[in-house]
């Protein structure tokens, strides 16, 4: 598999069931199965999906990935010279012909299904691949851990393209449960679904569970129909766990650090009634949980070797739900091997009590004048102050040091007596010299990207271009 023929048993059992909405449009499990059946084609090279959120999405990605075949999934967003480049190089990377199927069925478990793409630092995403087996071994874990099953009913309103939401829809068709998601993000509209559809579950990175909390405590609405909450992308902060628990009293908050190439990696959960310290990671800013079912964790050095508890190194992950690596773009360290394990460069360490704690992705790290910086270090520091929502520490070129750390923070400040002067006496009180910001400043949004997740990327080109989004805090 990954899920077609469970798709296809569902339409047999529950032919009437709803599988996919997307906005108003509507598909039934036998609706599904009829119209990608419909749908097949020999066709030539990977299959191409570059689609915003629909049902021509979702049948073009089952009929896409049927018998042995293969699907890239492209962002839509993306401009035609990123596309055009992309789809040149799946054209070089393809086999001559896909080979046909005369029915919707799943293929060699070991038979590559999916072409992801993760960002870099060149025009050209890096494209890693994922057989069908890893996603079977996903579901039989994954379903169990979150307690997923045919009643649920999920909205997950990201876009189809990010593996967060694909993924979702996935393992919602392989179970039987009801899929939800948006033609595009739009807050009123997913708290609508919320308030309407009898959503039981919601997939989410954390930036949006905290916009759809708190928009919805404030409108008066409330998320009383959830029992689950998923998110992963980013750390879950003390003020969008809080806000959740009070939008959804119900549910349990599954919180998950994986990636793209690794899926699950480590998680933990919080569940209704229990007090936030009853949560092994809610009092510390970097833990992340322990380690997913089915999963071994090691820290280990550069050279290799395994680290004791409380150093900081490379996470390995040992599973036998990783991707096969990259497809073009490895530069042996966004994803590398060794033996059975894996690591895509994050750096985190290991408690006494086997807890994950994540500080930084590799992309991620600040080097200033020759020391790396943690910017979830920085941030933690800073979290806390008055009138601040959120904080994000970026580093941005400087001629005498390579990089500088400089902090932007959306909320209001000065309303609180909070100024330049107090974030630099917080910082000075928790930071080494070298860590500490070198300038601060405030947003009037946030740097999102596509998927809904904070990007640095976007606040450094905010902050040297000039952008009226960022002002110098005083």
């Amino acid at each position: 598999m990954p899920f077609l023929d469970q798709l296809n048993h569902w339409a047999r059992q529950q032919p009437g069931a709803p599988a996919i909405e997307v906005g108003a449009e509507r598909l039934s499990y036998a609706g599904l199965a009829a119209r990608a059946g419909d749908a097949l084609s020999d066709g030539d090279g990977i299959g191409i999906l570059s689609l915003p959120n629909s049902i021509e999405f979702v049948v073009a990605f089952a009929a896409g990935i049927a018998g042995d075949r293969a699907v890239a999934v492209l962002d839509p967003g993306w401009p035609a010279a990123k596309q055009d480049l992309v789809r040149e190089r799946l054209a070089a990377a393809g086999p001559a012909g896909r080979p046909g199927v005369a029915a919707l069925v799943d293929g060699d478990p070991d038979s590559v299904f999916l072409y992801g793409f993760t960002s870099g630092t060149t025009a050209l995403p890096k494209a890693f691949t994922r057989t069908r087996r890893s996603w079977q071994r996903s579901f039989e874990v994954g379903v169990d851990y979150f307690g997923l099953d045919r009643h649920d009913r999920t909205l997950a309103p990201g876009p189809l393209s990010s593996s967060l939401t694909l993924y979702a829809l996935a393992e919602s068709l392989h179970t039987g449960a009801a899929f939800v998601t948006l033609p595009e993000f739009d807050l009123a509209a997913a708290l609508a679904c919320v308030a309407d559809r009898g959503i039981t579950r919601l997939v989410v990175v954390p930036t949006v569970l905290r916009m759809l909390s708190e928009r919805g405590l404030a409108g008066g609405v409330n998320g009383l129909s959830l029992t689950r909450i998923v998110t992963a992308g980013a750390r879950l902060d003390p003020e969008t766990r809080s806000a959740a628990r009070r939008f959804a009293p119900n549910a349990t908050i599954h919180e998950y650090y994986g990636a793209a190439e690794l899926s699950f990696v480590a998680a933990s959960s919080l569940r209704p009634g229990e007090v936030t310290s009853a949560d092994p990671t809610s009092a510390d800013p970097t833990a992340v949980g322990r380690a997913f079912p089915g999963v071994s964790l090691a820290i280990r050095d550069e050279a290799g070797h395994d680290l004791p508890a409380g150093e900081p190194g490379l996470i390995f992950v040992r599973s036998r739900l990783v991707s096969n690596g990259y497809a073009w773009g490895d530069d042996g360290e966004a994803f590398r091997r060794d033996g059975d394990w894996c690591t895509v460069g994050d750096v985190g360490f290991l408690d006494g009590d086997d807890v994950l704690h994540f500080l930084n992705r590799r992309a991620d790290m600040i080097v200033t004048a020759g020391q790396n910086v943690y910017p979830q270090e920085v941030e933690a520091a800073l979290r806390s102050l008055p009138g601040v929502a959120s904080v994000i520490a970026v580093g941005v070129p400087d001629a005498r040091r390579g990089s500088r750390v400089v902090v932007a923070v959306l909320g209001d400040p000065a309303s609180s007596g909070a100024d330049a002067g107090l974030f630099r006496r917080a910082a000075a009180a928790a930071l080494s010299e070298a860590k500490r910001p070198r300038a601060y400043y405030r947003l009037t949004a946030l740097p999102l990207a596509p998927t809904g997740k904070i990007s640095r990327r976007l606040l450094a080109a905010w902050i040297t271009e000039g952008d009226a989004r960022v002002t110098a805090l005083d």
